[in-house]
């Protein structure tokens, strides 16, 4: 007879919308997945909530699913509260609740204590297993380089990102693997040490299919403001990338000058973006790619790169569903949640972890930036080398 693989999650916030919600409801209730309601094989049967806002689901889930147990501590969520580990996978969802800010403005959220609970349990034990891990490692880039370190010096899966890799995308397309990318933009929307990393998923998913793979970043500068409208102008990043991403959106604010181009104008864009911000960077093997957030202008990720072999750009969208239906419906968490499913079942993350090593590193190095005047910064600790999966990941149904 063969048993259900068991899960934990441990989570800093299960309220209506959060993370928390999105992703252990989903294993709890199921969710849709190729025309049918899906329910993962698996049991989710322990729950650790460090906090418990007004509106906290996590009594409720536990009353409506007896199968799970809230539990005091990450360590019992793990033994069940025995002396071993219990589970076959872990959720880590370390996004949302109320957590200080630093003098950079990035919110200190506990993604790597938790992560160094659940491998101290690992270690007591003598056994490990999956791990997931929501959005960016850690918003310290030594933690973040410990997180992985740990996961390969004990051999476990590690997965981590969120789901603009693998939401859908309009048009239907990828990256072809091995081609030979010039340069590359995303034009996305939100804030720092936030939406800036989705943004950075957005490039980083596309331009890793690159020839030769992924070989590290040498350096980033961020602009802000008017020295993101000098840089602009004085072409820092193309011009035609920058409105190919455009022309894939769904939500861009339109030109007041008629109907029949609805495209805004410079003057029009400075006038609905008060805090334009880009992160220009520099690949190993010299690719560019800028990240740039337009708030006020769009709201979603739009990609656009300039292929050797291509006289047109090569665009897309990572389409999430428009506002204000993105909050509530979220089914773009549906095809992340499968993907945590397969490496919990089958031990083998189903895309690499080095991704989100690299736009961590990159999220934390244009905050940095922004810190120091928009200077540019080294980044030789993000010499990161990987190859990406030959079969993307992205949901195509």
């Amino acid at each position: 007879m063969t048993t259900c693989p068991k899960i934990a999650a441990i989570v800093t916030e299960y309220r209506k919308y959060s993370h928390g919600q999105h992703i252990v409801d989903r294993f709890l209730e199921g969710y849709g997945w190729n025309s049918r309601h899906h329910h993962p094989p698996m049991d989710l049967v322990s729950l650790y909530v460090d906090q418990r806002p007004d509106g906290d689901l996590s009594q409720d889930r536990a009353e409506r699913f007896p199968t799970m147990k809230i539990y005091p501590t990450v360590a019992d969520a793990l033994t069940l509260g025995g002396s071993e580990l219990a589970v076959d996978g872990v959720l880590l969802i370390g996004e949302h609740g109320s957590y200080p800010t630093n003098e950079k403005g990035q919110r200190l959220y506990p993604r790597y204590e938790l992560f160094k609970q659940i491998v101290a349990v690992y270690r007591a034990s003598g056994n490990t297993a999956p791990i997931f891990n929501d959005k960016h490692l850690s918003w310290n880039w030594d933690w973040s380089q410990e997180m992985y370190d740990i996961s390969q010096e004990m051999g476990f899966a590690f997965m981590a990102g969120s789901s603009l890799p693998v939401t859908w995308r309009t048009p239907s397309i990828d990256m072809p693997l091995g081609a030979r990318v010039r340069e590359a933009v995303c034009v996305g929307y939100g804030g720092v040490d936030s939406y800036d990393f989705h943004a950075l998923e957005t490039l980083q998913c596309m331009v890793e299919r690159r020839e030769a793979g992924e070989k590290g970043v040498k350096w980033l500068q961020a602009y802000r403001g008017e020295k993101f409208w000098e840089a602009h102008h004085d072409g820092l990043w193309s011009r035609e990338l920058f409105e190919s991403a455009l022309c894939r959106s769904h939500t861009l604010t339109p030109s007041r000058a008629g109907f029949n181009n609805i495209f805004p104008t410079l003057d029009e864009m400075k006038k609905l973006v008060e805090d334009p911000i880009a992160y220009q960077y520099e690949h190993a093997d010299g690719l560019k790619s800028t990240m740039i957030l337009m708030n006020g202008l769009v709201q979603d990720f739009n990609f656009a790169a300039h292929l050797a072999d291509r006289d047109a750009p090569l665009s897309t969208q990572m389409y999430l569903p428009m506002p204000p239906a993105r909050t509530t419906l979220a089914n773009f968490f549906s095809p992340l949640v499968n993907n945590i499913e397969q490496m919990f079942l089958t031990g083998v993350a189903t895309y690499p972890v080095e991704r989100t090593l690299l736009t961590s590193g990159l999220v934390i190095a244009g905050v940095d930036s922004l810190d120091k005047d928009q200077q540019r910064v080294e980044t030789p600790h993000l010499s990161i080398s990987y190859q990406p999966t030959e079969e993307s990941t992205f949901w195509r149904t």
